[in-house]
C-alpha cells in the first residue's frame, strides 16, 4: 500500500505560504501512519553476533623475539628482503587483490550515497515550426529526492557493504603475506639445490678419485672387475644427481621470477648458495592476540559482521518507508522569462507493505541461515589458526632433533669411512664395505642439507601463522582520490 502527499504552489503561493509550513501539513497528514508503524521498529534490532568458541589461555611453547609486521628481515638475508620488496610491488596477483579492494570500496561509497538526498537537474530548449509560426520553448528543473531511514535499512546497507571492503582489504593484506611467504620458501628451496649442486660437484670429484685408486690396484691385480664397476655405477649416479638438481634448480628460479612478476629466463635473481642461521624462536604471544592481528581472521570476521547488516536491512525491509520527494521547473518561450513563472512540487510517499506472498519474511530466514553459517565458518578459521601455529612448533621441534641427530649420524659416518678406507687399502676389508659406507655418508650429507630447509620452511610457516598486516603491501593506498 502506497500513501503519498502532495503539494504544488507556484510563485504567487510562495509569497502567501512558506515550506516550513508545507512541510507542517505535510507531517500532520501522515502522522497518525507513521505513529502507527513506529513501534515496529524495535523489532529490526538483533544482538550482535559472537564468536562460537573461546580460544585457549596460550600456546604451547614460545620464544623471546617479536615478530615483526616484516617477519621475513627476522632471517637477516638481504637478498631474501630484497626478493620480497620486488614482489609486494610488482607480482600480478597481488596488484589483482590491489583492484578487487578499490572495487570493493567504491561498492561502499556508493551504497553510502543512499543516505544523503539526490539532487538532479534538467534543462530543454524546443522548436515548433509551423507554415507561419515559429514558437520556442525554454525548460530547466530541479529535483531532489531523499528516503528517510525510518529503521535503518538504508544505514545497515551501507555498514555492511563498508564492512566488506574492510575485509577486502584484509584479505589484500592476507594475500601479500601468503605471497612473502612463497617467496621466502621458493628462494630457500632454491638455495638448497644450488648448495646440494655445490656438494654433488664435490661428491663427484671424491668418487672420480677413489674409481682412479680402484683402477690402479685393479691393474695391479689388488682388485676384481666388479669393484671397478660398482665404482663407476656410482660416479655416473653422482653425475646424474647433478643433472638433476640443475634441473630442479631451473624451475625454481622460474617459479621465483613468475612470483616477482618476471617472465621465465628474464631478469637476475641473487647468486646465492648458502642457507641462513635459523634466528631464535619468536614470541608466539596469547591465542586471543593471534586472532585479533591475523589478517585472514579479521576478513572473516568482517564477513560476519557485514551478514549480521545485511539480516538488519532484511528485517527492516518489511516495515514501512518514507520518501520525500521536492521539484522546482520554470517553462518560458524567451530564456530571459525562464524563471519568472515557476512551480515547485513538494511529495511524501510512505510505501507499506501488505502483502508479498511471504516473500520478505524468507529473506530475513535466509540471511539468518546465511549469518550463521559464517558465525561457524569464522569459529572453523579460528581452530585452523591455533593448529597452523601449534603444528609449526611441534614441526620444528622435531626437526631441530632430527638434525642434531643426522649431524651425529654424519660425523659416525665419516669416521666410519676413513677407517674402512685405509683397511682396504690395507686388504683388511672388501671394497663393498667402503663402498656401503661412502654412500651412506654422500647421503647423510644430502639428507642434512634438505632437512635445514625444511627446518627454515617450517619457521616460515610459523612466521606466516603468527604474521600480522604488512603496512606497506598498500603502496597506492595513499594515492585514492
Amino acid at each position: 500500500m502506497v500513501l503519498s502527499g502532495l503539494m504544488q504552489f507556484s510563485s504567487p503561493d510562495c509569497n502567501r505560504l512558506s515550506m516550513t509550513k508545507v512541510m507542517t501539513k505535510l507531517h500532520l497528514r501522515l502522522l497518525p501512519v507513521v505513529a502507527v508503524v513506529f513501534l515496529a521498529a524495535c523489532a529490526s534490532q538483533q544482538q550482535p553476533p559472537q564468536p562460537p568458541i573461546e580460544p585457549p589461555a596460550e600456546f604451547t611453547r614460545t620464544g623471546q623475539p617479536v615478530v615483526p609486521d616484516s617477519w621475513w628481515t627476522s632471517f637477516d638475508d638481504e637478498q631474501l628482503d630484497s626478493l620480497v620488496t620486488r614482489a609486494l610491488e610488482d607480482n600480478l596477483g597481488l596488484r589483482a587483490s590491489y583492484q578487487r579492494l578499490r572495487q570493493a570500496r567504491a561498492v561502499a561509497d556508493r551504497q553510502r550515497a543512499g543516505l544523503f538526498p539526490s539532487l538532479d537537474a534538467t534543462a530543454g530548449a524546443e522548436r515548433q515550426e509551423t507554415d507561419t509560426t515559429n514558437t520556442d520553448t525554454f525548460s530547466a528543473g530541479l529535483s531532489a529526492r531523499y528516503e528517510v531511514d525510518l529503521w535503518g535499512r538504508v544505514q545497515s546497507l551501507s555498514e555492511a557493504e563498508s564492512l566488506r571492503a574492510s575485509a577486502t582489504l584484509a584479505d589484500y593484506q592476507a594475500a601479500a603475506i601468503s605471497l612473502s611467504g612463497e617467496i621466502a620458501n621458493t628462494w630457500f628451496q632454491l638455495v638448497e639445490q644450488r648448495a646440494q649442486l655445490a656438494l654433488a660437484e664435490s661428491q663427484l670429484e671424491t668418487n672420480e678419485n677413489v674409481l682412479t685408486v680402484i683402477e690402479s690396484r685393479f691393474a695391479m691385480g689388488q682388485n676384481n672387475s666388479a669393484d671397478v664397476l660398482r665404482q663407476r655405477q656410482l660416479v655416473s649416479a653422482s653425475r646424474e644427481r647433478l643433472s638433476n638438481i640443475e634441473g630442479e634448480a631451473g624451475v625454481l628460479r622460474h617459479q621465483l621470477a613468475v612470483l616477482l612478476g618476471q617472465s621465465p629466463g628474464q631478469g637476475v635473481l641473487p647468486e646465492d648458495d648458502t642457507l641462513p642461521a635459523l634466528p631464535p624462536l619468536p614470541e608466539t604471544g596469547v591465542p586471543a592476540e593471534l586472532v585479533q592481528r591475523r589478517p585472514d581472521l579479521q576478513q572473516a570476521w568482517r564477513v560476519v559482521q557485514a551478514a549480521d547488516r545485511d539480516l538488519a536491512a532484511a528485517i527492516s525491509n518489511r516495515f514501512p518507508r518514507f520518501s520525500i520527494e521536492a521539484s522546482i521547473n520554470s517553462q518560458a518561450n524567451d530564456a530571459g522569462d525562464l524563471f519568472d513563472n515557476w512551480l515547485a512540487t513538494l511529495a511524501g510517499n510512505l510505501l507499506v507493505p501488505l502483502v508479498d506472498g511471504g516473500e520478505r519474511r524468507a529473506e530475513v530466514r535466509r540471511s539468518e541461515a546465511v549469518l550463521g553459517e559464517l558465525v561457524q565458518e569464522y569459529g572453523q578459521a579460528v581452530l585452523v589458526a591455533i593448529r597452523e601455529v601449534e603444528d609449526a612448533l611441534v614441526r620444528e621441534q622435531q626437526q631441530r632433533r632430527r638434525l642434531r641427530s643426522l649431524d651425529e649420524q654424519s660425523q659416525l659416518a665419516d669416521t666410519t669411512y676413513r677407517q674402512l678406507r685405509n683397511q682396504y687399502l690395507n686388504g683388511a676389508v672388501s671394497y663393498i664395505d667402503v663402498l656401503t659406507a661412502l654412500q651412506d655418508r654422500q647421503d647423510l650429507q644430502r639428507t642434512i642439507l634438505n632437512t635445514r630447509q625444511q627446518l627454515l620452511t617450517t619457521r616460515v610457516a610459523l612466521y606466516r601463522a603468527l604474521a600480522g598486516s604488512i603496512e606497506s603491501a598498500t603502496p597506492m593506498e595513499n594515492n585514492e582520490a
